[in-house]
């Protein structure tokens, strides 16, 4: 490793004692995939902000304790609770302590209070070509593929490292020659009508990351006029079920305008078709349920937008959610507060909808609550739902969880045909 006086001068304690041991193990980070030198960022996104598990809590608090401080700016992942309302959701005693912890220890170092898993809907966007350090993987999947920013998929506690440092090992995604797509999936048979069914934007994901694993995948016949919120939902997906850190979308993301220069002149390695049949057959999968009515309707995995904020107020009208069910979505304070000055919060919150902040829907205080069934339009929620929270699951589309919310019984639109 080639290092700058800098980086010498931070690997000898010149700079601090956190300094010095986020330098050691960015080095040994390097060593592992044979970087030649370190690269500078200009942010970074903290991903261990929820609490897992003490080793987390007491890693902070070490760096903080050692007068770590951010040399760059740094935005932070969702809480495992709101910090705000924690009361509302009931959060236990101890949660919150340990919550409390970490966001004191991040805090202390600097870092911007955002709490939020969507960093690119808001605040310090990178642009394209941008080198940054990002944890979270629906995260590093949005900001490499759709605003073509430069991060590798950074662990926890790394990206503590990085943000202290304000460098990383030059290696993988930093990388353009690692950028390219080596395998090509088309869609087949895809109607109109069923691509403005939103669940089929996350089932698509889910196939992919399934199909694409580790590899840079490429894919083909998405409509040319795919949202934010789509991308969002099909890059979360595609993340939980493959190590996807870059997809491509021919047409669409910036490095794929052109098939030529998406493959680097190369012919793909594989080519993989995707079906109706298997659209139909991965939402089936998901589906992790012999309970067909769900208490509760789960949104914002990733957090929700403005945009998906409105949609849901535009569908439910002036009916409100049914006394069996619990309807619940998660966002960013910036957007709740986008949503409060516009008078979205209010006529939700007089629907039966309760937003919270801060938060992650997948570390809700499940032991102070009596859920069983949970539906969400989140393919990244329903693929990691029972593992995490031990509910039964079913997937649907945005529609169809409103519809459900009001009837307090299952109501699905999903077509695949």
């Amino acid at each position: 490793m080639n290092y700058s006086q800098h980086e010498k001068d931070m690997l000898t304690g010149r700079h601090g004692e956190a300094s010095k041991l986020a330098m050691v193990i960015l080095g040994e980070l390097g060593s592992i995939y044979r970087a030649k030198r370190m690269i500078q960022i200009s942010q970074a996104h903290i991903d261990m902000t929820l609490y897992m598990v003490d080793a987390g809590v007491e890693f902070a608090e070490k760096m903080a304790a050692l007068g770590g401080k951010f040399s760059v700016p740094t935005q932070l992942n969702p809480a495992s609770i709101d910090l705000e309302r924690h009361e509302q959701m009931r959060v236990p005693a101890e949660l919150l302590e340990k919550s409390r912890r970490l966001e004191q220890a991040y805090e202390k170092m600097g870092a911007i209070p955002t709490w939020t898993c969507a960093p690119y809907q808001q605040g310090l966007v990178p642009s394209f070509g941008e080198q940054i350090a990002w944890g979270e993987s629906n995260a590093v999947a949005f900001a490499n593929s759709v605003l073509g920013a430069r991060t590798e998929r950074y662990a926890d506690l790394t990206d503590i490292c990085a943000a202290i440092t304000g460098c990383v090992p030059e290696m993988g995604l930093h990388l353009e020659e690692n950028r390219k797509a080596r395998i090509l999936i088309r869609l087949e048979n895809i109607s109109k009508k069923m691509f403005e069914n939103t669940l089929i934007y996350p089932l698509i994901g889910f196939l992919f990351g399934e199909i694409a694993g580790d590899k840079i995948a490429a894919i083909q016949n998405m409509p040319l006029d795919i949202s934010t919120d789509q991308l969002k939902s099909f890059g979360a997906a595609a993340a939980s079920s493959g190590a996807v850190g870059l997809f491509h979308v021919l047409g669409v993301t910036p490095e794929a305008l052109d098939i030529s220069k998406c493959f680097d002149g190369r012919p793909p390695e594989k080519e993989v078709i995707i079906t109706p049949d298997m659209i139909k057959d991965a939402e089936k999968r998901l589906t992790q349920t012999t309970n067909l009515n769900p208490d509760l309707i789960i949104l914002g995995c990733p957090h929700y937008s403005v945009n998906e904020f409105t949609n849901i107020s535009n569908m439910i009208g002036n009916r409100r959610v049914n006394k069996s069910i619990c309807f619940w979505i998660f966002t960013s304070r910036k957007t709740h507060k986008e949503i409060q000055r516009s008078g979205v919060l209010g006529k939700l919150n007089s629907n039966g909808i309760q937003v919270f902040t801060d938060g992650c829907p997948l570390q809700y205080p499940k032991e102070n609550w009596n859920f069983s069934c949970a539906m969400s339009d989140s393919g990244k929620f329903a693929n990691y739902c029972f593992s995490q929270t031990h509910l039964q699951v079913i997937p649907a589309s945005a529609e169809s969880c409103v519809e459900t919310a009001v009837s307090g019984r299952v109501r699905k639109i999903e077509s695949w045909s």
